[in-house]
């Protein structure tokens, strides 16, 4: 499944609270977020962007949420729990760990695929790629 493409300016305010003092200087990007969900509906299915870790791995994550666009759009900032959901490989006994949080809508994070990421990975780890 193809990763969701909104992508949305986050709010000054939210801006605000995540960022240190002097951390934000006048040559950073605009604080931009790509919604992280697989393809889904727009409609009724908030789209979400992973913000910042918690205290320990284990422990809540800050999620970015958003509906519509424009004036119509509505946000929130939440501390969400990780997926409990684990894919487990037998031939070689690795164990992922879905990056999402938990009661997320659609596919895993080993279901998303991202086109634009894998073309910027292949871009920058030299000799992995065909043309390498």
């Amino acid at each position: 499944m193809l990763q969701c493409t909104a992508v949305t300016l986050l709010p000054p305010d939210a801006v605000l609270r995540l960022t240190a003092p002097g951390a934000d200087g006048p040559d950073a990007p605009e604080p931009y977020v790509l919604c992280e969900l697989g393809t889904h509906d727009k409609q009724r299915t908030e789209h979400a962007a992973y913000l910042r870790p918690g205290r320990t791995p284990d422990s809540p994550a800050l999620w970015f949420f958003w509906t519509g666009s424009g004036p119509e759009r509505t946000h929130r900032a939440e501390s969400t729990t990780w997926c409990p959901a684990l894919l487990r490989r037998l031939d070689s006994g690795a164990v992922r760990r879905c990056a999402l949080f938990d009661h997320h809508p659609a596919s895993h994070s080993w279901d998303v695929t991202d086109p634009l990421g894998d073309l910027m990975a292949e871009r920058l780890v030299p000799g992995d790629s065909p043309e390498g």
